[in-house]
């Protein structure tokens, strides 16, 4: 068999194969079940393998790459445009194949066992503070058709609950004090989860020299820090940092024709949760740029004047993240603007 390309589309029990030679000419097709798919693969002579970015992706990488083979991790809306006729398991395979020919196209950066461990850190916290948010609003929400209402933030949400339920001469009946009493206690189990995974993102950042150095950049903690080695490590799957930023979707959508240019909000692209989490550490930035007197402050208050406060902190994000790339390329500490 002359491969020189082997489009994999990725599923949960059974997997379609698509090779193409060198002149890009379907050589191969074969669909696989999963129990099959290593020594399938270990049959064919060493080549270049495309996947989509899936749940999965990053585990077949490795034993693929064990076998010999280079593999590449395609995103799924780069394939789209390429696949003929209906949607099937031989067409995707196959638009896999047409996508990773193209020149210039971008690939995913690939990721270790250790990265996932980091990323799975973080969703899981995450989950838990989406699930915090939900129950102080449920509270809010139950507390208002009673009349009682208060600021929505959790800092009042911790102060106002426990206030709320001593008082007895409140609407609130024996039944509904005792409903929010246990919402209440699930709050406080919540937050101690929560801080039981920020001491081990805390652990990983002190065991990581990479996220010690560039958390030295404003609005970048260890929380970002930790984050950003699981997405990208050393950032060498771009060509500079305007690429990383706009990985992350943090450059302006253009919708441009002819001599008509038109920008729009953030594309939004890449990894969400590391674009919030640098957004946030922006918005910190911007937030405290008022008190102070450096050069980039002054910066940063001359560009919310002009600009206004949102945009300020999206102009932030985006110069952060190409600050970051440039930390981890080089290997060198962060220098503040003189």
């Amino acid at each position: 068999m002359n491969i020189k390309l082997l489009g994999i589309d990725l599923a949960k029990n059974v997997f379609q194969l698509c090779g193409v030679d060198v002149q890009g000419h379907t050589v191969y097709s074969r669909r696989v079940r999963r129990d099959d798919l290593l020594s399938t693969i270990a049959q064919i002579p060493v080549c270049t393998i495309v996947v989509e970015a899936c749940a999965g992706c990053f585990f077949w990488q490795r034993h693929f790459e064990r076998l010999g083979h280079a593999v590449r991790i395609i995103s799924p809306q780069y394939v789209k445009p390429y696949r003929k006729y209906q949607k099937n398991d031989s067409n995707d395979a196959e638009a896999i194949c047409i996508a990773a020919q193209q020149r210039h196209m971008p690939f995913v950066p690939a990721r270790s066992i250790e990265q996932q461990d980091i990323q799975t850190l973080h969703r899981a916290r995450q989950r838990l503070v989406n699930h915090r948010t939900a129950v102080s609003s449920q509270m809010r929400g139950f507390l208002r058709d009673r009349g009682l209402v208060f600021p929505a933030s959790l800092a009042n949400t911790r102060k106002r609950i426990p206030q709320l339920l001593e008082d007895g001469e409140n609407d609130l009946t024996p039944m509904a004090r005792e409903t929010l009493a246990e919402l209440y206690d699930f709050l406080r189990e919540i937050d101690h989860r929560i801080a039981v995974f920020d001491q081990r993102i805390e652990a990983v950042f002190r065991a990581s020299s990479d996220a010690q150095r560039i958390a030295h950049i404003e609005g970048v903690g260890p929380k970002i820090a930790t984050a950003v080695i699981a997405a990208v490590a050393d950032g060498r799957e771009f060509c500079n940092g305007r690429h990383m930023a706009a990985w992350l979707g943090l450059v302006p959508r253009q919708h441009s024709s002819g001599d008509r240019v038109q920008l729009m909000g953030i594309t939004k692209r890449g990894d969400q949760h590391l674009r919030t989490l640098i957004v946030h550490g922006a918005r910190a930035v911007v937030r405290t740029a008022a008190k102070k007197t450096d050069p980039k402050s002054q910066w940063v208050n001359e560009l919310k004047q002009r600009r206004g406060f949102n945009k300020a902190v999206v102009a932030v994000a985006n110069k952060n993240a190409r600050t970051i790339w440039a930390v981890l390329r080089r290997g060198d500490e962060y220098r503040k603007a003189a």
